[in-house]
């Protein structure tokens, strides 16, 4: 690994790059042979990338106006005739900080672009399948297709038979332990009843929590509260997130999430929005 040729290539792009040794951390242990985090020190954000010794980090792609780069992470197959693992993802800059993207290991990326692609939801590459016009207006973060701000996407969705007495007001709309995008509208059907606390952030459960109680009895304290797991979202008026730009939506938009969370290089990935 050239960690010169690496910070040249982030250097680019106007970011810093730290490149050093994997440091295990015995608060959170690395899930794999590279952590990834956007660190924060006097002279402001920076990728702080730290890789095991028989990890082989390197840049494929690199769009300076773009502000955007596409690393790998190589590490050897663990037995001969097994093809070695590899690793993607996407850095970059949108609209106010830095951030990183593990790209699903299924799709075939070689580029920014190819990865940008990768990472949008299936139910957005449907409806702009067979659509006519240059793949880069697609990146936009407003299309005739879509609305995104962050990992979230905003489809319109026009004649939706909302309940009124079912939409709720100020509604947080979130991804583990990350900032919360607060919509002032929001609905939602069906999905599975999940309760959610500090301790388990995505969620268990009636069956799993049941279990942990019995194992745990000290568990029923903790501030649990039931949320829906993968409903159908709906949401209209303004979103708003500490770190983008507020948008406002007329009439319903179905809410669908990138493909980020599909991908095995995300638990490289130590920073959350």
């Amino acid at each position: 690994m050239d960690a010169t040729l690496i910070q040249s290539k982030f250097d680019k792009l106007g970011a810093r790059a730290k490149v050093r040794p994997l440091v295990q951390n015995r608060w959170r242990q690395a899930a794999g042979p590279v952590v990834i985090d956007i660190g924060s020190d006097r002279r402001g954000e920076f990728f702080d990338i730290q890789a095991a010794d028989h990890a082989n980090v390197e840049v494929l792609d690199v769009q300076p106006r773009d502000r955007h780069l596409l690393l790998m992470v190589r590490q050897p197959a663990e037995r001969p005739g097994l093809p070695d693992t590899k690793d993607k993802f996407l850095c970059g800059h949108d609209e106010r900080h830095w951030f990183v993207a593990g790209v699903p290991e299924a799709a075939p990326v070689s580029s920014v672009v190819t990865a940008k692609e990768a990472l949008k939801p299936e139910l957005v590459r449907n409806l702009e399948s067979g659509k006519k016009g240059k793949r880069k207006k697609r990146h936009r973060r407003k299309t005739e297709t879509f609305v995104r701000q962050g990992e979230w996407f905003f489809l319109p969705a026009p004649g939706v038979p909302a309940n009124e007495k079912l939409v709720l007001q100020h509604e947080p709309l979130r991804r583990g332990r990350g900032k919360p995008h607060v919509c002032e509208s929001l609905y939602r059907v069906g999905g599975t009843t999940v309760y959610v606390c500090g301790q388990y952030p995505n969620g268990l459960t009636e069956k799993e929590r049941k279990a942990l109680l019995k194992r745990n009895t000290a568990a029923a304290k903790w501030n649990w509260t039931a949320m829906q797991r993968d409903p159908t979202v709906f949401v209209r008026g303004k979103v708003s997130h500490a770190d983008h730009a507020t948008i406002y939506l007329h009439g319903w938009h179905r809410v669908a999430m990138n493909t980020e969370n599909q991908s095995r290089a995300m638990e490289s990935v130590a920073f959350l929005d």
